[in-house]
């Protein structure tokens, strides 16, 4: 048992990187002309072992392995079995969207299966070297997949913007590790705050988190690191985007966390008042670009901009209910957001033929069970009661607020009101009766995939807004494996502490 240990704390990565091999072994020596969406189900089979396997890691005890490089602890865990849920989905929508003779289909599906395993790795990283490798695994395939059409202008073009950008963020990551080892003397993320309490070098060290941060940032789409964001949604196909807009941000907030609460908890004057800023950035500036958007997909990612600074007001808390919030909110936006892209996908194509608002005009009417699923989605990312988009603002909003983030709590609550416009305009598109005269919508029926994945996310996005409770006391417990937070609780959050137990209960 102790020698199968250290395989059992990277058991999911490993799985995933067999799934890869596997599908990389089987597409050559299939027939040319021979069907390959079974190796997509190859990836869906995978990413469920994963999915399982994360599960059973709750059942391990917390410690680390392989030099003290991973650990493996109930934040690691949590994260673990979010991306694993990411991939396995995101997987069942690209089996619906893509067409049987698809340019390098077994390509599409091995990179998702590769670049799970960066993602993976990211949340249990306890060495910057080994999170900056995670980093670089779980880029790269998106690098690839946002321009796997290759025989449209826009797709090219944003799989060069993307990567472009992409590295100049990866740069100020690795700056920001080498700074940090000059001020500290170790890249290891437990030992750098002992290494600041005894540094002469605070002010590098200073510049190191905030280049770090930058890095981190531009992952997760915070203003004003955005720029990139509406243009690779727009040319990446819909079932990519569907991942690349949440399993690499869950990663990378996760590292964000780690690093926050865990290697520089001394700092939180100087990193506290960076997130504010860029939370309050990113939803004023998220919410507004959004509004003048007719491109459905551009309307999206700047929607994604905003719920990233949603994201980050969870991170100005500086205490347990901050970041199991956040760790909330994380799962709720991620279901939600793969799910309004699996119908969009399928709705549309591979190809993406409605991109206009307008050009949903009757989905209601050709499709009644995609128009509802869609106008679902939309009202749980408006945040309306007995939806997860619901709890999770008010747990993230509820905890700034009883921790002092009055007016950071304010400009969410207007934010959230401005989106109601934007997400209520597709929805009435949506259920708008089509004139005799206009095109017909043609849209043909959900393949078995797709409503597998439909099912599963409608029916998470549910329970995170009747049935919160398991998954919050899982974030509360993944906030509690931070020192710092287990062991000087903030007197301000035992308002929301009582809101999670008394919600908790009922939920029970």
């Amino acid at each position: 048992m102790n020698g199968s240990m250290p395989v059992l704390r990277i058991l999911p990565e490993i799985i995933f990187t067999i799934t890869g091999v596997l599908i990389m072994l089987i597409d050559p020596v299939m027939p040319k002309q021979a069907n390959r969406k079974p190796l997509g189900w190859i990836a869906v089979l995978g990413a469920l072992a994963a999915l399982i396997a994360s599960l059973c890691q709750y059942s391990l005890p917390a410690g680390t392995a392989y030099f003290g490089v991973v650990q493996t602890d109930a934040f690691s865990v949590f994260f673990h079995v979010l991306i694993s849920g990411i991939i396995l989905v995101s997987a069942l929508v690209a089996i619906d969207a893509v067409h049987p003779d698809t340019d390098s289909l077994g390509e599409l599906f091995a990179l998702m299966s590769f670049g799970a395993v960066g993602m993976l790795l990211m949340p249990s990283g306890v060495e910057l070297l080994l999170v900056f490798i995670g980093l670089e695994i779980s880029s790269i395939p998106p690098y690839i997949l946002a321009g796997f059409r290759r025989k449209t202008a826009k797709s090219p073009e944003s799989a060069i913007k993307y990567f472009l950008l992409g590295s100049f963020a990866t740069a100020f990551f690795l700056y920001g590790i080498a700074l940090t080892y000059g001020a500290t003397g170790t890249t290891r993320i437990p030992d750098i705050a002992a290494g600041l309490a005894n540094s002469h070098a605070l002010p590098i060290a200073v510049v190191g988190l905030a280049f770090i941060i930058i890095g981190l940032a531009f992952k997760v789409s915070a203003a004003p690191f955005h720029i990139w964001t509406p243009d690779v949604y727009e040319g990446a196909p819909s079932p990519i985007v569907g991942l690349m807009s949440t399993a690499p941000k869950a990663a990378a907030f996760a590292v964000l966390l780690r690093i926050a609460y865990e290697a520089f908890p001394q700092l939180q004057n100087h990193w506290m008042p960076l997130l504010w800023i860029l939370a309050a950035i990113s939803m004023t500036l998220g919410n507004l670009g959004a509004l003048r958007q007719k491109n459905v997909k551009r309307m999206l990612a700047y929607s994604s901009i905003a719920h990233a600074g949603y994201l980050l007001v969870a991170f100005t808390v500086l205490s347990a209910d901050g970041v199991a919030a956040a760790a909330f909110y994380a799962v709720a936006y991620a279901v939600m957001n793969v799910g309004i892209f699996a119908v969009i996908s399928h709705a549309g194509g591979y190809e993406d033929r409605l991109t206009l608002i307008e050009d949903y005009k009757g989905l209601a009417y050709r499709s009644p069970m995609l128009g509802g699923v869609m106008a679902f989605f939309l009202l749980s990312l408006i945040g309306i009661p007995f939806t997860g988009g619901f709890f999770g603002k008010f747990y993230v909003f509820a905890s700034a607020i009883h921790s002092g983030m009055i007016w950071l709590a304010i400009i969410g609550l207007i934010n959230s009101g401005i989106a109601v416009f934007y997400y209520l305009r597709v929805i009435a598109a949506a259920y708008t009766k089509p004139m005799e005269s206009s095109p017909v919508l043609n849209v043909p029926g959900p393949s078995m995939p797709l409503r597998i994945a439909l099912f599963l996310t409608v029916a998470v996005t549910l329970l995170l807004g009747i049935f919160p409770g398991q998954v919050l006391s899982r974030a509360r417990r993944a906030a509690e494996t931070f020192p710092i937070l287990a062991a000087q609780p903030t007197p301000t959050a035992a308002a929301p502490s009582a809101v999670m137990a008394a919600v908790h209960t009922k939920s029970r």
